[in-house]
């Protein structure tokens, strides 16, 4: 197909055009230095405001594009400002820049074999969620569009975040201390894209959903106090342990029983219980910490209430006492229906119409949503899949694994998004969705 200084895709008859310049030869010059800075950061992965040498390489690959570069955000992060020759709106990009307490079992030339400390224990580190794509794939969108900012109408910001997966016990950070600390400010910025790269994804195609698009987290735990005693004899005790698998048990009917499903989807998962110290001593108390997912704040509130009620009467029922404590987590990632729906053609053109998918919402949860709450934004998700593959493992796990020919595809969407989003004039006005 002959370019004419814009990109341009027709299917089946449809036109569908992105404004903007040809890039076609940057683009190809950067691929293989995104693969590379991607297969580095998987090798040297670090975890949640810890992100130090990974802050000092983009900071310096910033510098080195001229760049206007911001250091020591949020702890960690990094973030560079370009502005254009041409007068306009403010546009931030956004990624993710911490590695997971999980051990690779990948057999990889870049796999990582990095060990660190989390909350207390030896561990393995691994980028098993792909932000060592997401940092690589933001690195090569600064130097095409540095390359290219005579053409740029108005400004662009990187955000290179850290602690997306949520800052260590005690200590703050992700993209609330970002906000919190003026990262959308000076200059103020009009509208904020992001994206996730996908194991289950195939290469080449995008997923993205207007509106509600990943849930909210909050993190739930639940102290049972029960009667210590001998194991022999159970019926001189109360049994914290026997108290807290009714109450998993329970849990379960909130979900199954309770909450309308057919409007969203809800999750209340335990993943961690902690009790007792050998094996003919029943304890007198046992801790359940896990994770409730939403998508609607109504179904939350109800939910959160329906908790509270069931584990007192639980504990009570069997003689025992207990308490739950629920923490404020990420909000829902909304995507702004207006900004959604202005930037949908340039996304078609760049990746092809029939390569767009209009996906169902995850209960996956992203701090991305912060931004959101802030500042019209539209987060999509990038594929990673190697085409035809059979089996893909799931992110946060030791076999996770991504295609990295996948990346280029992402470069170039955040590059023509932000170029077309500058070029037109309209602001889309902030929507969420209501608290309840």
């Amino acid at each position: 197909m002959k370019k004419l200084g814009l990109l341009a895709i027709v299917l089946f008859g449809v036109s569908v055009q992105a404004q903007g310049p040809n890039l076609e030869k940057d683009y190809k010059a950067i691929e293989d230095k995104v693969i590379d800075w991607r297969r580095y950061f998987h090798e040297h992965p670090e975890l949640s405001n810890r992100e130090f040498e990974t802050s000092k390489k983009i900071a310096k690959h910033l510098e080195s594009l001229g760049i206007e570069v911001q250091t020591g955000v949020a702890h960690t992060g990094v973030v560079g400002i370009l502005k254009g020759n041409k007068p306009g709106k403010v546009v931030a990009l956004r990624a993710d820049m911490d590695a997971l307490p999980v051990t690779e079992r990948n057999d990889l030339p870049f796999k990582s074999n990095v060990t660190s400390e989390y909350q207390g224990k030896e561990v393995g580190v691994m980028h098993a969620c792909g932000h060592d794509t997401h940092v690589a794939i933001l690195m090569g969108v600064a130097e095409v569009m540095s390359k290219n900012k005579d053409k740029i109408k108005g400004t662009v910001k990187f955000i290179f975040q850290p602690a997306e997966e949520g800052a260590p016990p005690g200590e703050e950070g992700g993209a609330a201390l970002m906000i919190k600390e003026g990262v959308l400010q000076n200059p103020d910025v009009d509208a904020i894209f992001g994206l996730h790269i996908n194991s289950q994804t195939p290469v080449g195609t995008i997923r993205y959903k207007s509106g509600g698009t990943m849930a909210a987290a909050q993190r739930f735990q639940i102290n049972v106090k029960g009667k210590q005693s001998h194991g022999s004899q159970p019926w001189s005790g109360v049994d914290p342990i026997l108290i807290s698998a009714k109450i998993i048990d329970g849990l379960q009917t909130i979900i199954s029983r309770e909450m309308n499903l057919t409007n969203e989807a809800a999750v209340i998962t335990v993943g961690k219980i902690t009790s007792g110290v050998r094996n003919n001593i029943i304890p007198e108390t046992a801790e359940i910490v896990g994770t409730i997912r939403t998508l609607d704040y109504d179904m939350q509130k109800q939910l959160n209430q329906r908790m509270k009620e069931m584990v007192k009467s639980i504990a009570e029922a069997y003689k025992g006492e207990a308490t739950v404590d629920i923490a404020s987590g990420t909000a829902i990632t909304y995507n702004n229906p207006e900004l959604t729906e202005q930037m949908i053609p340039t996304i078609q053109a760049v990746a092809g119409i029939e390569n767009v998918k209009v996906a169902k919402a995850v209960t996956g949860a992203e701090d991305f949503s912060f931004y959101q709450e802030k500042v019209p934004g539209l987060f999509f998700f990038l594929g990673g899949m190697t085409p035809g593959t059979t089996e893909s493992y799931p992110h946060h796990t030791p076999d996770f694994l991504i295609d990295d020919s996948g990346m280029l595809l992402g470069v170039k969407t955040l590059t023509q998004m932000s170029f077309d989003y500058l070029d037109n004039d309209k602001t889309p006005r902030l929507e969420m969705q209501p608290k309840g």
